[in-house]
């Protein structure tokens, strides 16, 4: 069995119109993997048919997960697979508290169960390293939340959750330069630490992608990988834009 998310032809549908039209990807465990492209090329379609997203109508070919066919599984069994999703757009929800939203998540995905005092010692070690205030998860899910604050709240998440694979959806956008390096910093640190979480970065952003070293890069344009390369590529990117060649 192969250690690794694979896609395999696959052609993506949102209300009849074809947005993906044949990807053929492998993520491995342990790799930074950047998907670059414009805006309208397909890559939030991407990692939406990767978690299942009903909206999203996969009409042709598979996804493979450490061997295992989850195309046709629900988002949550994709969760619990080992799949992770930061969302371009969080959404508000009043009435939550983040560290409560954020425990009830980690014991999920846990057979031994966090206390309410071994919870807040890991959250306030993993907060710490995203040089957040520790008030900061008292108040409630995204409410209120600048677009900085909203990222920070998703990779905080992630670093709890310690998926297998984890798919950012433009985890740069609303950044300011200060809290991207951060961000940076602990998706670099996760690697440092020779974790075997397979990341996926998608943006448009070249300052980003070259504060992660990625191992990969993949040209998204139009619903079709166009090229791949090393991070040597978005120099290419800089220069020439995101153009099919012929």
């Amino acid at each position: 069995m192969k250690s690794a998310i694979e896609i395999n032809n696959l052609h993506v549908q949102v209300e009849s119109k074809e947005i993906l039209k044949g990807i053929n990807l492998t993520f491995e465990p342990g790799k930074i993997h950047v998907i670059m492209g414009p805006n309208g090329a397909g890559k939030s379609t991407l990692s939406y048919a990767l978690m299942g997203h009903p909206k999203y109508n996969i009409t042709q070919g598979k996804i493979l997960l450490n061997g295992k066919d989850i195309t046709d599984i629900p988002t949550d069994q994709r969760a619990k697979a080992g799949l992770f999703l930061s969302f371009q757009y969080p959404v508000e929800i009043p009435g939550i508290r983040l560290s409560h939203f954020l425990r009830t998540a980690v014991n999920n995905h846990r057979e031994k169960k966090l206390s309410v005092l071994e919870f807040q010692e890991l959250l306030k070690q993993k907060m710490d390293l995203l040089k957040m205030d520790h008030s900061f998860s008292r108040r409630y899910l995204n409410e209120g939340f600048s677009g900085g604050e909203k990222k920070r709240a998703e990779i905080l998440q992630l670093l709890l959750l310690e998926p297998k694979y984890a798919i950012l959806d433009e985890t740069d956008s609303g950044l300011d330069i200060d809290a991207m390096k951060i961000v940076a910093e602990n998706i670099n640190l996760l690697r440092q630490n020779k974790s075997q979480m397979g990341i996926i970065i998608i943006t448009h952003y070249k300052r980003f992608v070259e504060l992660l070293h990625p191992d990969k890069v993949s040209i998204l344009l139009d619903g079709r990988i166009i090229k791949e390369g090393d991070a040597s590529l978005i120099n290419e990117i800089d220069e020439k834009g995101f153009k099919e060649e012929h």
